[in-house]
């Protein structure tokens, strides 16, 4: 698969800079979700029928069936206690690492992989790199049971950050919502500018309802920006 876009190119420099950059034979990976994760995935398995000897657990099952298709082996996150790096995208991030993610509804997988990695790297398209995060909406998951209350005790929450009366939707709407691989319903917060998302965080554990938000805060170590003439960078944080 040959990427079409602009956009498809950066996402696929960032993938060919991360593999570059990061990847030795023996190393275990967390694969991340949405189309610059599946760039890198694609590329990944390149490397690996030329040799590369890897193992990656993936962060949705879309990812794991694009892993198995392109021959990446694959470890179940119950079987690892660390992973030595994680590489996944970002629906924004900013240039200290705070990142929006959530956009494939794959946040409470995502988290959970990247959690346990040793380091974290996002990789992005430069398009996805901001002065400050929110514009994308946020992604907060939620089960099905008595979402509504939930969405209510969102709003108390975001009232406090300034963020009141702010649209929350239901991803796919009240017919068809959007279920993620756990079985649980996406809302997506347009909040506009977030000012403190450092704080903002940590709030959505108070929230009986809310299984994950996609505010990845204090998680990056790194970010690797692709651009559509091939070229990689590496931002590193500190």
């Amino acid at each position: 698969m040959e990427p079409q876009t602009p956009q498809d190119r950066a996402k696929l420099a960032a993938g060919h800079k991360a593999i570059e950059t990061y990847l030795r034979n023996g190393l275990r990976i967390g694969l991340g979700s949405g189309t610059t994760s599946h760039w890198f995935v694609r590329a990944l398995g390149e490397k690996v029928k030329e040799g590369l000897d890897v193992a990656g657990v993936p962060t949705s099952t879309a990812t794991r069936e694009l892993a198995i298709k392109v021959g990446v082996p694959l470890l179940e996150l119950n079987d690892v206690e660390e992973l030595d790096l994680t590489i996944d995208g970002a629906d924004e991030i900013d240039r200290h690492g705070r990142m929006i993610k959530g956009g494939g509804a794959c946040l409470l997988w995502e988290k959970m992989v990247a959690r346990i990695s040793r380091r974290m790297v996002a990789v992005v398209d430069d398009g996805k790199v901001v002065e400050h995060i929110g514009r994308f909406p946020l992604p907060i998951e939620v089960i099905p049971y008595g979402w509504r209350s939930t969405e209510r005790e969102l709003r108390k929450v975001f009232a406090r950050f300034g963020h009141e009366g702010m649209p929350i939707r239901l991803r796919g709407g009240l017919e068809k919502p959007v279920l993620t691989d756990s079985g649980n319903y996406i809302l997506d917060c347009d909040l506009g500018r977030i000012n403190d998302p450092d704080h903002l965080a940590p709030c959505f554990n108070e929230i009986p309802g809310v299984v994950e938000h996609g505010l990845f805060v204090g998680i990056a170590n790194e970010i690797v920006i692709g651009h559509a003439d091939g070229s990689g960078e590496v931002l590193r944080l500190s």
